[in-house]
């Protein structure tokens, strides 16, 4: 239902996505999206190419009057580095750096410089995914629902975050901090790790946890592989630059535990109302929302660009070198948290749009407050026994 697609180059003139099939009447403003540009420009590990880009978006199409018009949005950011290499003669890379694109973005369409690789696999062109993100957190909110992320590890500090802590909560700590953690002294120990691993000329990585609240019940599916939420939520995570793995809820440590430890009971309130005792599925269950906080756990590689060379073979000499630093983070995970907050929200988007159809804000807002919701008024069950009646 929603597409989006991006175009530029690290050090091109301009990025640039489409994101179509938004409905029309959403209210929408350059500054609902330059926020989230701002923020994806911040954190503490960044850099130096922060200190030249500052991120605006133009928004060139899908917009009259403020508000979306269901028409294909367009938006562009432009790069102010470029100016630089417009008219650089720019020296060839002949030899791969391990952990990118290079080796293998030759390998797959024969570059005869791997800088051509280096271009379009770089993780600025998360700047257009932010951009997207930002349009359809802002769609998302007609609705209640809140997309955000803060950081629990960086390299091995790990946060110990208490479990009783209210999201809204935790994402106002995150937002305060640099390192975009919740716990202000976790925050300082991952400050001193980063900056011993600048001192070391190295790099850190780390985990991100993306929820989305007020989520209701019944988006997704179960009746096909591509169509379960739990999948699209994991793909779109991993498909950021560096995220080498995801987890919906607390699934690795739930590996580790018996059945009866890790499944979430139900209960009923005194108002008919069904809820979980607990939310270890992370929100889905069979890739369907059960209506509880979606929390999709995101464990980030260290950025592969480090100062400290590391060995490689130059593809025009055939002999084994060492490679040469490119300007990079030191550790970029508190900037990939707006990202992943991105993909979270064109993924929840998609479901919603799919779920309520309709060509408007105000066609799909009577029909989410109709949702099925879990309640017993709107669950009712015949009680009575059934065939198939497959004629086989």
């Amino acid at each position: 239902m929603l597409r989006f697609l991006t175009a530029g180059e690290s050090h091109g003139p301009v990025l640039t996505a489409i994101l179509d099939g938004l409905p029309a009447g959403v209210p929408l403003s350059a500054e609902d999206i330059n926020r989230d540009l701002e923020r994806r420009q911040q954190g503490y590990g960044s850099g130096g190419r922060m200190n030249i880009e500052r991120d605006t978006v133009h928004l060139t199409s899908g917009i009259a009057a403020g508000k979306t018009t269901g028409a294909p949005i367009a938006l562009a950011v432009e790069n102010r580095d470029y100016k630089n290499w417009r008219e650089k003669d720019i020296e060839p890379l002949t030899t791969p750096r391990p952990g990118h694109a290079d080796l293998t973005g030759a390998i797959k369409y024969g570059y005869r410089d791997l800088r051509l690789a280096l271009e379009r696999a770089s993780a600025r062109e998360t700047t257009m995914r932010v951009a997207a993100g930002a349009v359809c957190k802002r769609f998302l909110s007609a609705f209640g629902i809140v997309i955000g992320g803060y950081v629990t590890q960086i390299g091995d500090v790990i946060a110990a975050l208490d479990a009783d802590q209210a999201y809204d909560e935790r994402l106002r700590l995150a937002e305060a901090s640099d390192v975009r953690c919740p716990d202000p002294q976790t925050a300082e120990r991952m400050h001193e790790a980063i900056h011993a691993a600048k001192v070391a000329k190295d790099t850190l990585g780390g985990v991100i946890e993306v929820v989305a609240l007020n989520v209701p019940a019944g988006l997704g599916s179960h009746v096909q592989f591509d169509r379960r939420l739990d999948g699209r939520i994991v793909a779109a995570m991993v498909s950021v630059h560096a995220m080498k793995g995801a987890e919906i809820g607390s699934a690795f440590e739930n590996a580790g535990k018996r059945g009866s430890e890790v499944h979430d009971e139900i209960g009923l309130r005194d108002d008919g109302t069904l809820y979980r005792r607990s939310n270890r599925a992370g929100g889905l269950e069979g890739g369907i929302t059960t209506g509880e906080p979606i929390v999709c756990r995101v464990a980030m590689k260290p950025i592969a660009t480090v100062m400290a060379s590391l060995g490689s073979v130059n593809l025009a000499t055939g002999k084994e070198e060492q490679t040469v630093y490119e300007r990079s983070d030191f550790c970029a995970t508190p900037r990939a948290v707006p990202i992943l907050e991105a993909m979270m929200a064109l993924v929840i988007a998609d479901a919603l749009i799919e779920k309520l159809g309709g060509d408007s804000i105000d066609e799909m807002r009577p029909r989410f407050e109709t949702l099925r919701r879990a309640r017993l008024e709107d669950l009712p069950m015949d009680n009575v026994e059934w065939r198939f009646g497959y004629p086989i």
